[in-house]
């Protein structure tokens, strides 16, 4: 070690004298310090840019960008989207909150949205529906089931095992083509085209859930209540 020099003043050393040693080179201790401040690394730790040491706090000031959701300094993995630097973790999803580093994501309206939340807000706006399976748009008619909506190829019947297609029923939290469903009886409700499987209005020549049977002006359910006829709509006595 006689030979050696100090990395930073370019002195030798002292017998016995405690070094530092970082990377290959070698330091008097008091020599090893922040190459802005000057002041010691706290715990040893320290960070390097363009061969020169420095403390957090002066690495942070000088080169680490702030995160554009939490304003924190980002050390490490750096996210650059949107004209904005992001920790991994506040770099998410505008409307699901997902985080969106390791996904992808689609600028929407000034937004970053992933791409199921994307292809919602497009379906949304073309007034279609989002495939609860898929993801993808649903050009043609849907179907509902379980209260959510896909494409029909993604089903068969219960009964037959055909493809089903937008015509297809839901009974009983089962799916059937319109034929198989036809051939159980089932009554079909005139307002919202789905099988009744309960009380059952049978009015006007059609039958109605209870719910769906209401006023044509007011839209009030009759409920049981008594209803006037007129030109095939029905009216409560107001």
């Amino acid at each position: 070690m006689n030979s050696a020099v100090c990395a930073r003043c370019q002195e030798g050393f002292q017998q016995d004298e405690r070094i530092v040693n970082s990377h290959g080179q070698v330091w008097h201790e008091a020599c090893f310090v922040c190459a802005q401040c000057f002041s010691p690394f706290p715990e040893g730790v320290f960070f390097e840019f363009d061969g020169r040491k420095y403390c957090e706090h002066d690495f942070q000031m000088l080169f680490a960008p702030c995160c554009g959701k939490c304003s924190e300094f980002v050390i490490g993995r750096v996210i650059k989207a949107m004209n904005n630097n992001w920790h991994a973790q506040c770099f998410n999803c505008a409307l699901c909150n997902v985080e969106l580093a390791d996904l992808g994501f689609v600028k929407n309206k000034g937004r970053a949205l992933c791409k199921p939340c994307h292809l919602k807000e497009k379906a949304a706006s073309s007034g279609k529906h989002i495939c609860f399976k898929c993801h993808a748009i649903i050009e043609d008619g849907p179907i509902k089931f379980k209260m959510e909506y896909y494409h029909p190829y993604h089903f068969n019947c219960t009964n037959c095992g055909e493809e089903l297609t937008a015509s297809a029923r839901e009974l009983r939290a089962e799916l059937y083509c319109l034929p198989c469903h036809d051939k159980m009886g089932i009554p079909i409700c005139s307002a919202c085209h789905r099988p009744i499987e309960e009380r059952i209005v049978t009015a006007l020549g059609k039958q109605w859930h209870v719910e769906h049977f209401v006023c044509a002006v007011c839209e009030k359910p009759f409920l049981g209540h008594k209803h006037y006829e007129r030109k095939g709509k029905a009216y409560c006595e107001t």
